[in-house]
């Protein structure tokens, strides 16, 4: 039992799926998982689907289903035809299970929960595999008691996958015990489902994590027992803490949303989503253009990847600064509508704002100075510099700036430089004051920047505040 991958390029039959449970939001677990299915199957020319694994209704919330709606949306990562919902299918697999009972794949077992338990512990006192011990295996089953139906799994001999990530993976078919396929209350199993879904969706290619390794074999007999061809299998492994520890909410493993809501582009969160545990060469910031161009599972790694922060914040800084200016402008109006009387000007100021930023709340902390109400509330660092020397600085510059009658930064720098050379002085003697007085922090662009900026009288304004 074994298959090749396919990675012919611009393959219009490839078909990959991102198939997330809705009982929470869209973790970076998830959400790189969905990315490499979508940009496999956009590099391949193919078709990408979104599957809602909802057979557990009880845990399964409207509300988790729109947060992973949203969350793929905001990442650019929209399906190519409308979602899939498990729990309507539930029909059609119950349907392949009775073709599995009449072909002898699967068989009926009146065996109670606590008696399978019971077997499971003999086989741990035993020393081998906890597992079910077939007792209604061949016709043992108890007429006119609730049943389960149970996979016919091969005794012999072994399952093997050719993994497109992780090389040949094989199990001793003695290893693994007959699943239930349908549990008593009539309802289909995981398992039997996540295997009929895949093939009437026409997947060829299923990119998940290796926490599914098992499941894969135990699936692939189920593809077998039914003559069903096998897709291509890619188990990618999983996201690690900088600690190496499984990625928790311990590590700050937050949904996608909180990334968006915390100032990320989703340009940024596909570049960093896709080099933890894919590569193309040294390159660590690229376009998404570029990921589908190289993407391939030849270049995703064995070994799992740790979620960096500080590298997070790096990249989403290189895409801040390769952003549109009117379109950064736009964001940090969305983050904050009260910046929109002041677009024009803020878009003036994109340019100085990205160079530092490393977050759309960087930049709106960087330009927070710009809505900014008089008086200025001045922070502690930035009053030290507005001693009595540097005030009466300010009552001298504040005449000089009185009397231009172009407010350019030009116009601006050439005259407080002039201010400078009259009297002696360096930049820094009336500088930092000036910072203060206008912004009030020691943060932002520069002086000349920051006055040409601000409207002659606001700036001539907040000056006089801090005079006296």
């Amino acid at each position: 039992m074994s298959h090749a991958p396919d990675q012919t390029p611009q393959n219009p039959q490839v078909v990959t799926r991102f198939a997330p449970s809705p009982t929470g939001f869209l973790h970076i677990g998830g959400a790189r998982t969905a990315l490499f299915n979508w940009a496999f199957a956009r590099h391949h020319g193919g078709t990408f689907l979104l599957r809602v694994e909802d057979t557990d209704r009880a845990r399964s919330t409207d509300e988790a289903v729109a947060a992973i709606l949203d969350g793929m949306q905001w990442l650019g990562l929209e399906a190519d035809a409308p979602p899939v919902y498990q729990h309507a299918n539930a029909a059609r697999h119950v349907a392949v299970v009775d073709a599995l009972l009449a072909s002898g794949h699967a068989y009926k077992c009146t065996c109670t929960s606590e008696e399978v338990e019971a077997m499971r512990e003999a086989a741990r006192a035993a020393g081998t595999p906890p597992r079910y011990d077939g007792t209604c295996r061949e016709g043992g089953a108890k007429d006119d008691l609730p049943y389960v139906v149970r996979f016919k799994a091969p005794q012999s001999g072994e399952t093997v996958i050719a993994d497109a990530v992780q090389g040949e993976v094989k199990i001793a078919n003695d290893q693994l015990d007959d699943l239930v396929l349908l549990r008593s209350d009539g309802s289909p199993t995981y398992m039997l489902s996540v295997v009929v879904d895949d093939h009437d969706m026409g997947v060829t290619h299923i990119i998940r994590g290796d926490d599914h390794l098992t499941n894969a074999l135990r699936q692939t007999q189920i593809y077998t027992a039914l003559g069903w061809a096998l897709p291509t299998f890619a188990h990618i492994p999983l996201i690690h803490g900088a600690d190496g520890a499984k990625l928790s909410k311990r590590h700050g493993a937050l949904g996608v949303d909180a990334y968006r809501d915390m100032g990320y582009l989703p340009e940024a969160m596909r570049n960093y989503l896709a080099r933890l545990g894919w590569s193309h060469g040294d390159d660590e910031v690229f376009t998404t253009a570029q990921l589908v161009e190289w993407f391939s599972l030849a270049s995703v790694g064995k070994s799992p990847s740790r979620f960096d922060t500080d590298k997070l914040d790096n990249i989403n800084g290189h895409h801040i600064r390769s952003h549109d200016d009117a379109a950064l402008t736009d964001l940090v109006c969305g983050l904050e509508p009260d910046f929109a009387p002041l677009s024009q000007t803020l878009t003036q100021a994109m340019p100085l704002l990205k160079e530092r930023a490393k977050s759309l709340q960087d930049l709106v902390d960087g330009s927070n100075f710009l809505r900014a109400q008089r008086p200025l509330t001045i922070d502690e660092n930035a009053a030290k510099a507005l001693d009595n020397d540097t005030k009466s600085r300010l009552q001298a510059v504040h005449q000089r700036l009185s009397a231009l009658t172009q407010w350019t930064k030009a116009d601006i720098e050439a005259d407080l430089r002039a201010y400078l050379d009259e009297n002696g002085l360096k930049l820094g003697q009336i500088g930092l004051g000036l910072r203060a007085a206008l912004v009030g922090n020691k943060q932002g662009p520069g002086i000349f920047d920051v006055l040409a900026l601000l409207d002659q009288q606001e700036a001539l304004a907040r000056i006089a505040d801090q005079m006296n």
